[in-house]
């Protein structure tokens, strides 16, 4: 088991991704431990969502080798929870809030095994975990902003992965959505999972994660917090500097 634990959790090696020809990621290398929470800044257009979707597949890399756990992605699917941003999903699709955390669970079933009592005990518990077990039996569609994205981390929840990647989570949320976000993130790393989210608010930063990686397009820096995260890396990944940061 230590063994497994000295092979990174997300290691990325000269990855390259391009639309039409244009890079948006270029020869981005990054080694990110088990049981760490890490953030990925940079401005508007960095390639940050970019990262997760190579990382995860859904995306096609020009180049550059990506492992997770020391393995390819595809080998290690049912180990990884993702959850999106909110704006790249239909809230108008007809469904409870019940059923789409229980969706967490097809993973490790398949598609043609049944959620049963286990599937659905989880499905309850991570509602009660996220605050959400009032609203089960809501249409989604109902659901406030700061609601929706409590529903997202209970379904990644109900995997019981141990990579979990989180695309803006913190985006366009009340600020108690945000403090429990906060709580229950902090709980899984103290299990010993990895979390990487991409963040926007750099004021937070240091409060928030242990870990960060600055980026635009090309790998600015990434490391310990309290290394990497300075006025001078923020100044040369946004061109602005940032007040607050020593």
């Amino acid at each position: 088991m230590e063994n497994k634990r000295r092979v990174p959790a997300v290691y990325v090696d000269g990855l390259t991704v391009a639309y039409r020809e244009k890079p948006v990621l270029q020869n981005i290398a990054v080694s990110i431990p088990h049981g760490t929470i890490e953030a990925i800044v940079g401005p508007n257009g960095a390639g940050k969502s970019t990262l997760l979707k190579a990382i995860l597949g859904i995306v096609p890399r020009m180049s550059g080798a990506i492992l997770v756990c020391g393995e390819p992605f595809k080998r290690q699917r049912t180990r990884i929870a993702y959850v999106p941003q909110r704006s790249a999903v239909d809230w108008d699709f007809p469904t409870t809030v019940f059923d789409v955390v229980l969706m967490g669970s097809y993973s490790s079933l398949g598609w043609i095994k049944r959620p049963g009592k286990n599937e659905k005990e989880r499905a309850f518990h991570a509602l009660e975990k996220t605050g959400m077990s009032d609203y089960a039996h809501r249409q989604i569609s109902e659901l406030s902003g700061g609601q929706q994205q409590r529903v997202f981390l209970a379904r990644a929840l109900v995997q019981e992965a141990d990579i979990y990647f989180m695309d803006e989570p913190f985006q366009g949320v009340d600020a108690a959505t945000e403090a429990t976000l906060v709580v229950l993130l902090k709980e899984l790393k103290n299990d010993g999972k990895t979390i990487v989210v991409v963040h926007h608010d750099l004021q937070t930063v240091r409060d928030y994660f242990e870990r960060v990686m600055l980026l635009n397009v090309r790998r600015i820096a990434e490391g310990i917090v309290d290394e990497i995260f300075t006025a001078e890396n923020v100044y040369k990944t946004y061109g602005v500097a940032c007040a607050g940061l020593a």
